[in-house]
């Protein structure tokens, strides 16, 4: 059965059922064949329960739809329509559009500019909304993957997780190691006048460990996993192969979001480690070599240095970065389409934005740590 049937004293209630596949077509006619539309008034769908649907499925049922409303009736879903029929529907809107339907006409005056910032607002607005019902989605994908280890493909989550964490690990170690050189250098410069040296060893541990070590991954990431993500999935929108997923019936957000997702939200706190740790072997090599400090009284003074929460409180913003970073090339990705320009443009409007966004959660952090008196 592919089809539940109910009806009410004010609608006709369809369960979908089983797989909506080109295989099921002579069940799936049957089935919607035997629905009587008369004196329908109000139908309402449910896609629940629908193990598959793929694009011929979504014909048949754009047909049935098609047939109610010529009967009078009003069709709503229970939740969002499937993807499969947004993708005919633009198709078809696509092939009758007529040339040159869009754009500013030769006679039309520039943009002024209040109308620009209004336009501007309205798109904000709107990328806004679209980027929260992104999340939403996200967020629904994964709680369905968790109820099987199969859906959540962890193959596809490991090789993300090498190419995200494993293939950075050489780029993220050596910045950390300048940057902690760097900080070393000018904190001795400074404090050597005061013969206050014994201080840098503070400064590099607590900053390396609560801000910078995370902080400069997470920025390494964005612009190299961030603009990768946007660039692949932007690229198989632009070769239609994301509207192939949705014609065979798989989801391409469990398969091209969720795993990215996974995969850098498990590789960022590695290298943040990593980054840590190559941070304090670069302060120790200047402190020894600068300021002839031996590297047991580093040690000891590093000690002394960390709280019980300076490293924990690096290694809690990780997992948040990561899936800001993620979360914003795979949207952008997703948005792509038209032309290349289009590609080139998004991606570097995912790298612009993860960034941003990490560093507003950093900012946000060290409010709440601050305020947690951590």
């Amino acid at each position: 059965m592919v089809v539940q049937v109910r009806r009410t004293e004010r609608s006709l209630e369809l369960d979908l059922t089983g797989e909506w596949r080109a295989l099921q077509f002579a069940q799936i006619d049957a089935a919607l064949a035997a629905i009587d539309l008369a004196g329908t008034r109000r139908l309402v769908i449910s896609t629940e329960q629908l193990a598959a649907l793929d694009l011929s499925g979504a014909w048949r049922l754009r047909e049935f739809l098609k047939r109610a409303r010529d009967a009078g009736a009003e069709v709503t879903f229970r939740s969002a329509p499937p993807d499969q029929l947004r993708l005919i529907d633009e198709a078809l809107q696509a092939a009758g559009a007529p040339a040159g339907a869009s754009g500013q006409g030769p006679g039309e005056p520039a943009i002024r500019p209040l109308t620009f910032i209004g336009r501007e607002s309205v798109l904000f607005g709107q990328d806004l909304f679209m980027g929260f019902a992104f999340l939403g989605r996200v967020s629904v994908t994964a709680a369905r993957a968790l109820t099987s280890l199969k859906r959540l493909r962890p193959i596809s989550v490991a090789r993300h997780v090498y190419d995200t964490g494993i293939t950075a690990m050489p780029i993220v170690a050596l910045i950390a190691f300048l940057i902690s050189v760097i900080i070393a250098y000018m904190s001795a410069q400074q404090l050597r006048n005061f013969g206050a040296e014994i201080f840098v060893v503070d400064l590099v541990t607590i900053g390396v460990l609560r801000e910078l070590g995370v902080l400069l991954t997470a920025i390494i990431v964005a612009g190299r996993s961030g603009s990768a993500f946007a660039a692949e999935i932007g690229s198989m929108k632009l070769n239609e192969e994301v509207d192939a997923l949705y014609a065979t019936g798989v989801d391409p957000f469990e398969v091209l979001v969720l795993p990215r997702v996974l995969g850098l939200v498990i590789a960022l706190p590695l290298l943040a480690i990593v980054a840590d740790l190559i941070g304090l072997t670069g302060g120790a090599l200047l402190c020894r070599y600068l300021l002839d400090m031996p590297l047991s009284q580093y040690v000891n003074r590093a000690n002394e240095a960390i709280a019980p929460t300076t490293f924990w409180v690096g290694i809690i913003k990780a997992p948040v970065f990561a899936a800001l970073i993620a979360l914003a090339g795979c949207y952008r990705g997703m948005q792509v389409r038209g032309s290349s320009r289009e590609l080139g443009r998004l991606t570097t409007q995912a790298v612009v934005q993860a960034i941003f966004l990490v560093i507003l959660a950093d900012a946000l952090f060290a409010v709440l740590f601050m305020e947690m008196n951590i």
